[in-house]
């Protein structure tokens, strides 16, 4: 009896192990499962790298890369390939729209952080981040609609067309503003209470303690998200294409805004459909879209590193407990702020003594005096006292020079000097004047300002979205919503392009989706810090960081010519896929983050094995915010245009077709040739642009609706 009871036990004891072993099996498998798809994002990025540097690699054999990156013309006509003027052309538009959209977007966001209502707060923040939600060629719309009748109205005299690097800068500031205005918010709301209380206690007063601790805390997440928004302004191209008027030339002056210019995304947009494949033109087209690649994601690695920092930062902060910490902590902070206004000093001296210099001799021999003031400024700089002296000089020289430049535009010389010798006195004499007030006169002066940028930030959408539904109901009926285009876009409806839309979300959703959701469950559950894994993270932030365009060329370089699927629903589905991908993933893995480790520890004490408990548990608890990140995706898939230009959308069809294989038309690329190319249309325009408008924002209400039930039900 005793040996059978022995034998009976040894037998369970065997099926124990191999249950055990089954289990560890199974859960390995899955794992590597995972990895496998988690690694097509290095796939992916390792070959939109090597198809574009591969296309352009004649054109570096053929036209140097030194004669490429500072020649001064582009005439494809003559074969003359010099970026310098699409180069001139991005920079300038981009530093006008972050000049437009910090001041607007860091002052909503010290408004809504730190001077809202909790109440007015969370009204507030969605109303602002509704601007990413609208496409860029509904901006672009705008802009030529609106915008550029209405500059032309302001400065007759300086805007014969209206187009010109004033208006691309105010479009692309406009679109730059949610990122700035919600990482700013985030990054100075992840500020200690803390810093406030002791400020408080030490009888600052709440504008006093918003100015000098808030800010220089959050100090990295502000030029971080300056930082985003200005790779948000480089890698935009249907909206500054619309705008600016397109004139690849280097404005005379540098400083002329009224002047019109060309961005290297334009370049690309404008003239990749209508180029030889194989010729130089065309590699010199993809070489320029290497420059832009490399422009963006230096760019968003800045960020990158800058957001890091920060979040470190204030991860010691919250884990110190000694007041020697504390202290230390205290002056690493100040340390980081000093770092930062130095830095700011030295890119305003810069500035100023290139544009000094450019006023009597060429761009080389400014950027060299530019560079030499900034080297003899950088050796005075070990005192703190001439630190100070030197940074209050600077502002005045930097606000004359500015005061020159804006004044040269409308007045002769002698009378722009005079100009900005007024604007400097007043400034000298307005500074002593500002200290005398009292603490709470500057508080309250300080949230009317505050107050007053929140509604002009909100009166810009409220006239963008007004402009656009109020124009655009008229056109809508059942002969627009179901016709087919006649007349050329003049008459009839919009129905292919809608059920071409619909077509490219629903393809890129069936191609993302699994290989995003797998992606996030993957980094979030079985990922290790390993070098591998690493690399999977970098290559979902190149991927992430890669402007729309560049999907485009990729998609039309690899799917429709190399691999000879031509203009098709799946090619623009399948770079969409791509465009979208690092969104999912990213959103996928926060919520899955999201869900405590008490729970996985509970199902794992019950005898779940660990893949059990992710699809049982884990996803089940994260739902709601993966489906957010899906639906935002699908929203940014619907409302592009760059990436289905070149690979999916055709003007017009007769007909609405099932395969795959067949283009399609889309509403933003419709959209966007009935405002180029139809004159007479506005009509069709304002119909077609409220169709999209409705369509990518009913995507990010859902969204929003699906985020603010999940959060009421979570119960951790």
């Amino acid at each position: 009896m005793c040996a059978f009871r022995h034998n009976e036990g040894d037998h369970l004891s065997h099926e124990n192990t191999i249950k055990k072993t089954k289990r560890f099996n199974h859960d390995k498998v899955m794992k590597y499962f995972l990895m496998a798809v988690a690694s097509a994002t290095v796939v992916i990025i390792f070959f939109i790298i090597l198809f574009i540097f591969v296309n352009g690699a004649s054109a570096i054999r053929d036209i140097g890369i030194w004669n490429f990156l500072t020649g001064f013309e582009w005439r494809p006509s003559t074969d003359t390939y010099g970026a310098m003027p699409l180069i001139t052309g991005t920079a300038l538009v981009t530093i006008g729209a972050i000049m437009f959209a910090l001041p607007l977007g860091l002052g909503s966001a010290i408004f809504i952080s730190e001077v809202a209502p909790k109440r007015l707060r969370n009204v507030l923040k969605p109303m602002c981040e509704v601007f990413a939600g609208i496409p860029s060629v509904v901006y672009g719309f705008f802009g030529m609609i609106f915008l550029i009748p209405l500059l032309r109205g302001f400065f007759p005299d300086h805007l014969l067309f209206g187009t010109s690097w004033l208006a691309g800068s105010i479009i692309l500031g406009i679109m730059a503003l949610p990122t700035i205005i919600s990482v700013s918010e985030d990054a100075m709301r992840a500020v200690p209470r803390s810093y406030r209380e002791a400020s408080m206690a030490m009888g600052a007063t709440k504008w006093e303690t918003t100015r000098r601790v808030v800010v220089p805390a959050a100090i990295s997440g502000i030029a971080a998200a300056t930082i985003l928004g200005i790779g948000r302004a480089i890698g935009e191209t249907m909206a500054v294409m619309m705008v600016t008027g397109n004139t690849p030339i280097v404005p005379e002056p540098l400083w002329n805004i009224f002047e019109m210019l060309r961005t290297i995304t334009a370049t690309l947009a404008l003239e990749m459909p209508e180029v030889v494949s194989g010729s130089v033109h065309y590699s010199a087209l993809f070489l320029l879209a290497l420059v832009l690649m490399v422009m963006v994601l230096a760019i968003n690695y800045t960020a990158k590193m800058i957001i890091k920092r920060s979040r470190k930062k204030f991860g010691e902060t919250i884990s110190k407990k000694s007041l020697l910490d504390k202290v230390t902590e205290h002056e690493k902070v100040a340390k980081h702020t000093k770092m930062f206004s130095k830095m700011s000093i030295l890119a305003c001296l810069f500035a100023a003594s290139f544009f000094i210099s450019s006023m009597f001799v060429g761009a080389v021999i400014s950027l060299i005096v530019a560079v030499l003031a900034t080297m003899v400024f950088v050796s005075l700089m070990y005192t703190d006292k001439v630190a100070f002296k030197m940074g209050r000089s600077l502002m005045l020289t930097a606000l004359f020079i500015s005061a020159y430049m804006a004044s040269s535009l409308f007045l002769d010389a002698s009378a722009s000097v005079l100009v900005s010798f007024i604007v400097v006195t007043a400034a000298l004499i307005s500074i002593p004047l500002a200290k005398r007030l009292l603490a709470k006169t500057k508080e309250k002066i300080a949230h009317f300002v505050l107050l007053s940028i929140v509604a002009v930030v909100l009166m810009i959408l409220i006239v963008i979205v007004y402009d656009i539904v109020s124009k655009g109901l008229p056109a809508l009926s059942l002969n627009f919503l179901f016709g087919y285009p006649e007349d050329g876009g003049l008459g009839g409806g919009i129905f292919p392009a809608i059920v071409g839309t619909i077509q490219l979300v629903v393809g890129t959703m069936m191609i993302a989706f699994p290989l995003g959701i797998i992606s996030g469950i993957y980094l979030a559950e079985y990922s290790k810090d390993t070098r591998y894994t690493r690399i999977i993270r970098e290559a979902i932030d190149i991927l992430n960081g890669t402007p729309s365009v560049v999907f485009g060329l990729f998609g039309m370089a690899a799917l429709v010519i190399y691999l000879g699927v031509g203009y098709a629903l799946i090619a623009g589905c399948i770079t969409l896929a791509f465009m979208v991908l690092p969104v999912i993933i990213r959103t996928t893995e926060e919520a899955i983050l999201a869900v405590p480790k008490e729970l996985r520890e509970a199902s794992l004490a019950l005898g779940a094995s660990k893949w059990e408990t992710t699809t049982k548990v884990v996803i089940p608890a994260a739902f709601g915010g993966v489906v957010t990140g899906l639906i935002l995706s699908l929203g940014r898939a619907a409302g592009e245009t760059a990436p289905i230009m070149f690979t999916a959308a055709v003007v017009f069809r007769s007909s609405v077709s099932l395969s795959l294989l067949d283009p399609v038309m889309a509403l933003p690329y419709h959209l966007f040739f009935l405002a180029w190319e139809v004159p007479g249309s506005e009509t069709m325009q304002y119909g077609t642009a409220l169709v999209l408008l409705l369509m990518v924002l009913f995507m990010f209400a859902l969204a929003s609706l699906v985020r603010h039930r999940y959060s009421k039900s979570i119960k951790w």
